[in-house]
This record gives structure tokens, C-alpha cells and sequence, in this order.
């Protein structure tokens, strides 16, 4: 049986971040003054100096996990995904997020597609404190085929609650904080998987309640609790583990981290990388494998820290001199 991969079914990750490289060297021309950022390109979210804050903005999209809501015609969480992958990064930066317009581009307008859609975007900006301030809905059916949604979300931070990864410092402990499964990263991979086996997205899920399709659709978690843990911990570091996996964990620091101890992935991740005949190290590279957020803390905060990030939150590796090991394997 061949093995699949993210590259094969047609997302190459090295090849991403050369076209980010190559946008990143013509986009150069920055504002002087108030509103001047404070943030290279690069990093989670963007910062623009707010003079005794920062605002602090993102974009994000569902991606092809809207793919599998069209099959199954169930709308109601991918909004959650929507807001998750926006808020999330601007907790990876400390901020907090106060407001979120989102953008629904269709190939012909559906109003009850439209309104399960609506009820995820409700639910995420209840669980992120946040108001949906405004948006836009396209029809463009010479580009769109179904639907595609992304938003973009700013957040205020105080200047000196900013965390960049700067603070990090060999010997430093990495608490992992669990994720609800595949978040909305992987998806090319996980749908090629599925099409090319003998199930559907409407066949129950090996061992648990759900169908494939459901299961598949669980929506990203939001990470609020990074709120409180900016206020009452010295953070060095935060990761959202999103598409790359634990690739993610270089964004913040040049330094190296070992996972010594990684999080149990859901069944979900086990069930697709024995269906696709997956290399443990791809799955590492495209999931989170059961790890949304990485906090890198001193050893002395580990305990606050897994505190405030709630259930199933513990140390899972430290951060060394170079590399990136998570059990045998090196990134």
C-alpha cells in the first residue's frame, strides 16, 4: 500500500513558505507614526503601535474543511473554525480579541447555508468575548465552487504583555494544551485519505458515536484561558499548532525544542494515518496530533500555567539548544 503525503495530495509546505519568503521581500513599505508596527511580517499576528497599547490583527480562513460540510450538508460549526483560526493567533501573541468581520464567498447564494453558517460564527465570538462587527458576502460563480469562508480579527494587547518567543531560554518547559482534533489544518490530506478508501463521510466512525464526515467536522477549539495566562504568568512562548504541525514551534524561537512526552492524539488522527498508510512523522508535520497550543514557560510557572489552561494541559517536552525532536522523531 503506498503512503500518503500532504505534498501528494497537493500541499507543500517548503514550497508555501517560499512564496511567503517572496512576498514578504517586496512587501516593505511600513507606516511611520502612530499605527507604525511593532511586528515583523512572519510572526502569528501583525502589531501596530496604539501608543500605551497595541493592536494587534489577523486573517484566516476555514480552508478545505468546508469541503466536507458541503458533503454532508451540516454548516453549523464551521464558523467556529472560522473565528477559531484568527483568535487563536492573536492569543499566540498575548493579545486579546475584541472584533471580527468575516468574509462568505458563494457560488449562488444559499440562505440556509448561510444562516448554519452565521450560527458557528455566533458561537465562536461568544466563546472568544469578541463582536462581529461586519463582513461581506460574494457571489462569484465563476471563481467559487460551493463556498468559501474566512474573517480577519483584531485584538489590544498592553505593549508589555506582548509575547514574541524572545524570552525564550534553553532549559525552559513546554506545556501542551490539548486540542479538539484536526482543528481546520490538514484537511487536503485527510479528504484524500477518506476518498481513497472504501468508507464515506457518512459511515460511523470506527469505535465512536459519530460519522467520519461529523467527526471530521469538529470544530477548532478556541483558547480563551490565554487571556488569564498572559496576566498571571511570565509566558517566554506561545505556538498555535495549526497547518506544519509541530513545525509551528520554530515561528516563536531559533532555538530548539524536544517533546519528550507528546499529548495522546484523539482517534481520529489514528484512524486516518492507518487508512492512508501515513508516516508518523508526516502526521507531525501536517497535524496537531492532539496539540493546539504550546505555552513555554520557566519551570517555576509549569504549574499555574497547566492550571489555567485547564484539563489534560501538562509538560510535554523543554526547549534545547537546536532542533525539533518529539519522541524519536526530529523535524
Amino acid at each position: 500500500m503506498r503512503k500518503l503525503t500532504y505534498a501528494e495530495a497537493g500541499v507543500d509546505i517548503h514550497k508555501e513558505n517560499r512564496s511567503i519568503d517572496a512576498m514578504k521581500a517586496v512587501l516593505t513599505t511600513k507606516r511611520k507614526g502612530f499605527g507604525a508596527p511593532l511586528t515583523e511580517i512572519g510572526h502569528y499576528a501583525g502589531l501596530l503601535d496604539m501608543g500605551s497599547f497595541a493592536l494587534a490583527m489577523t486573517t484566516d480562513g476555514v480552508g478545505s474543511k468546508v469541503l466536507i460540510a458541503n458533503a454532508i450538508s451540516k454548516w453549523d460549526t464551521v464558523g467556529i473554525d472560522c473565528i477559531a483560526m484568527n483568535v487563536n493567533d492573536l492569543y499566540a501573541i498575548g493579545a486579546e480579541p475584541i472584533a471580527f468581520v468575516d468574509y462568505l464567498a458563494v457560488e449562488k447564494v444559499d440562505p440556509e447555508r448561510a444562516a448554519q453558517i452565521a450560527i458557528g460564527l455566533a458561537r465562536g465570538a461568544e466563546i472568544s468575548n469578541m463582536t462581529i462587527v461586519g463582513g461581506e458576502t460574494a457571489s462569484l460563480p465563476e471563481i467559487i465552487r460551493g463556498f468559501d469562508l474566512a474573517g480577519t480579527a483584531i485584538g489590544i494587547v498592553d505593549k508589555d504583555k506582548v509575547v514574541t518567543g524572545e524570552k525564550i531560554q534553553k532549559g525552559d518547559v513546554l506545556v501542551g494544551v490539548p486540542s479538539s482534533g484536526l482543528h481546520s489544518n490538514g484537511y487536503t490530506l485527510a479528504r484524500r485519505i477518506v476518498a481513497e478508501s472504501k468508507y464515506t463521510y457518512f459511515d460511523p466512525m470506527p469505535g465512536g458515536k459519530n460519522s467520519i464526515g461529523e467527526e471530521l467536522l469538529t470544530p477548532t477549539r478556541i483558547y480563551p484561558e490565554i487571556v488569564e495566562l498572559v496576566k498571571e504568568c511570565d509566558v517566554h512562548g506561545l505556538a498555535h499548532i495549526t497547518g506544519s504541525g509541530l513545525l509551528k514551534l520554530h515561528r516563536i524561537s531559533s532555538l530548539g525544542f524536544e517533546i519528550t512526552d507528546p499529548l495522546e492524539p484523539q482517534p481520529i488522527f489514528r484512524f486516518l494515518q492507518e487508512l492512508g498508510n501515513v508516516d508518523e512523522a508526516e502526521m507531525y508535520r501536517t497535524f496537531n496530533m492532539g496539540m493546539g497550543f504550546v505555552v513555554v514557560v520557566a519551570e517555576e510557572e509549569v504549574a499555574r500555567a497547566c492550571r489555567i489552561m485547564g484539563p489534560g494541559s501538562r509538560v510535554v517536552g523543554t526547549v534545547v539548544k537546536e532542533g525539533l525532536k518529539a519522541g524519536s522523531l526530529t523535524f
